[in-house]
């Protein structure tokens, strides 16, 4: 945790409050995107076959 990644984000989660990024296979959500942004995110938290992100600003 704690690593940052440079992704781009290409949907929506289903609940639609987080867009969906894939890093090698695996999904990061990333709060406050939308598909076509292009962010650097920080890991806040793993989980199985999933992580959750925050924009580094």
């Amino acid at each position: 945790m704690g690593k940052e990644y440079d992704v781009e984000v290409t949907e929506m989660s289903h609940r639609g409050d987080a867009g969906v990024a894939k890093l090698q296979g695996f999904i990061i959500f990333v709060p406050n995107t939308k598909p076509g942004d292009k962010v650097k995110v920080k890991i806040t938290r793993i989980g199985r076959g999933f992580a959750n992100g925050e924009v580094v600003k």
